[in-house]
């Protein structure tokens, strides 16, 4: 099962987040349909995503959207306090030969030339809204430049994601381990020397280490305490009822079009591919009212 865990570190000076998302990345890449660079790409916006929703709480949720100029397109992720998360890409089907390190080339795929935003509703009138620019195209770097520059948290951001021949995902998963205000210059020293030091996080999935374990691996096991852990998975909130509203804001005219053309309306969900068929009479209720 999916887990996160959260934690804190370093006599206070960190906060630690750590996620196992092998499981929920196989169940957005299958409805999709996505090739193994595409697949690498939305597991690990989506792992990076679980972990944001997790800094919330309530009914608090964030939206992140990844939009790099590249051939994949945009990757819209939503998440939520509770770990819920779903995702989708605009070309799903893009895979590409390894790039010059042996890995998925993720950074061709998703660009170098746009901006990661995110919006937090937390429940106000207003959404909190940051961007900024997509300076790696890897996405964990891109999270740690938006953590530092847009809401100034040093951050370090791991996402990792091993895909099967077959298409399916063999580990996902990653951690954000960030920097509390007033961190002494040695806890920001031993940060920097581990992140160059660690082992992929994907590889410390595929050997079995949870997301507890992982944290021990990079920061010892007496430099950080858990605090707290929760299941995590996708989950769509599409309905049909949400169809419906959405289909009420079209002109009249549009409405009706459909139904002298199709008798009806086919609604496809873009987070999770479900197809709901709409009825003459529940459109025709729509342009009544």
């Amino acid at each position: 099962m999916d887990h996160l865990i959260r934690g804190i570190g370093m006599n206070d000076e960190i906060r630690i987040f750590s996620v196992d998302t092998t499981e929920t990345v196989n169940e957005a890449v299958t409805r999709h349909g996505a090739y193994p660079t595409a697949a690498a790409a939305l597991g690990r916006t989506m792992t990076a995503g679980l972990m944001m929703g997790s800094m919330l709480k309530n009914e608090e949720k964030v939206t992140v959207t990844l939009q790099g100029g590249g051939p994949i397109g945009a990757i819209v992720v939503d998440s939520n306090a509770k770990g819920k998360v779903r995702g989708y890409l605009s070309n799903p089907q893009v895979h590409f030969p390894l790039n010059e390190h042996g890995k998925l080339d993720v950074r061709r795929a998703v660009g170098t030339d746009g901006f990661l935003n995110v919006v937090k509703d937390i429940g106000l009138k207003e959404h909190f809204t940051g961007s900024t620019e997509i300076i790696s195209g890897e996405i964990g770097e891109d999270f740690s430049y938006y953590f530092y520059t847009s809401e100034q948290v040093p951050s370090i951001v791991a996402l990792g994601v091993l895909v099967n021949p077959d298409n399916t995902i063999k580990a996902a998963g990653g951690f954000i381990i960030q920097v509390m205000p007033g961190a002494s210059e040695e806890t920001m020293d031993f940060l920097d020397r581990r992140a160059g030091e660690m082992t992929p996080v994907s590889k410390l999935i595929d050997q079995g280490l949870t997301p507890s374990e992982i944290i021990d691996e990079v920061l010892g096991r007496d430099n950080w305490r858990k605090l707290d852990e929760m299941p995590v998975a996708f989950e769509c909130t599409c309905s049909k009822e949400r169809f419906l509203n959405a289909i009420a804001t079209l002109d009249a005219q549009e409405i009706v079009t459909m139904i002298k053309e199709d008798g009806g309306a086919e609604a496809d969900c873009h987070f999770c591919r479900n197809k709901v068929w709409i009825e003459k009479e529940e459109l025709e209720a729509l342009i009544t009212h």
